[in-house]
């Protein structure tokens, strides 16, 4: 799933194809805005919110898509061959006298009054990449259900917007807790510190191509992805296993030694046994 960052660098390579320009060809490929036509209009910005796009066309429309698990955006040049997937994938297509943009796999693509853009977005928290950021709300958010997993809190974008499933494993780890630790029981110095390391992260990574979380040029992540090889820091085994709600659940990686807190329930799919740790 695209995270905070990955959805910021996919707006501004909207934006900076888009924004300014007028619409040559509005195309959206979905039966409830099949007759939809914005040609003659001009593009006026593209904003990111979370893990949603918002591209604003004059007139007072606002396009809204969301990339979920596999969506994307590419831009192209007029006369250039579109790669992004194949013709029945495309969902949307922006074009200008220069370049056009094309959607591929939109799960989420709907056309709405700019002036009421928060039924698309108006629940989601604080946006870590975006100017309304405040983390004292954003761990007042976190903090709002004590007993419930860090892993889980910190996907609900209601809490704080733009945290996927690699900065989920991946801050679980810096802070030294599993993801299925209940909130409340974040030490209070970790948990003070979880609001200003989650930005950093994404702001570190919105202009990279490749996303990395351990500064280090031979790994890019300490856990995600890294099950069963050794932990980067003490060698154990990272393990993995299915975290969520059941209709949502996702791999989620954790290192048994370097991370206190409870292991996921059985059932879970865990790699290796699972085990409870109690804080140093």
């Amino acid at each position: 799933m695209p995270e905070g960052d990955t959805v910021w660098q996919a707006a501004r390579r909207l934006h900076s194809a888009l924004a300014g320009h007028v619409l040559t060809r509005f195309d959206l490929r979905v039966p409830r805005y099949a007759t939809a036509d914005l040609t003659g209009r001009t593009v006026l910005d593209v904003t990111p919110r979370g893990k949603h796009l918002l591209t604003r066309v004059e007139g007072g429309l606002t396009l809204h898509s969301h990339l979920r698990m596999d969506g994307s955006w590419k831009v192209y040049a007029n006369g250039r061959r579109w790669t992004g997937g194949p013709a029945h994938q495309i969902r949307a297509v922006l074009g200008t006298a220069d370049r056009t943009a094309v959607g591929y796999r939109l799960p989420v693509l709907e056309l709405l009054r700019t002036s009421e853009e928060d039924r698309a977005v108006g629940h989601l928290g604080p946006d870590l990449l975006g100017p309304d950021w405040d983390p004292d709300r954003a761990l007042a958010n976190l903090l709002g259900d004590p007993v419930r997993p860090l892993g889980e809190a910190l996907l609900d974008q209601r809490n704080l917007a733009g945290i996927g499933n690699v900065y989920k494993s991946e801050l679980c780890f810096l802070l030294g807790a599993t993801p299925w630790l209940p909130v409340g029981e974040l030490p209070e110095g970790r948990a003070a510190q979880l609001p200003a390391l989650a930005k950093k992260l994404l702001e570190v990574n919105r202009d990279r191509p490749v996303r990395m979380t351990t500064g280090r040029r031979d790994q890019n992540h300490f856990v995600y992805g890294r099950a069963p090889r050794p932990c980067l820091r003490c060698r154990t085994p990272v393990r993995s296993a299915n975290q969520g709600d059941g209709s949502r659940e996702r791999p989620t990686y954790w290192c048994p030694t370097c991370q206190t807190g409870p292991a996921p329930a059985p059932g879970a799919r865990a790699t290796g046994p699972a085990q409870r740790r109690t804080a140093p």
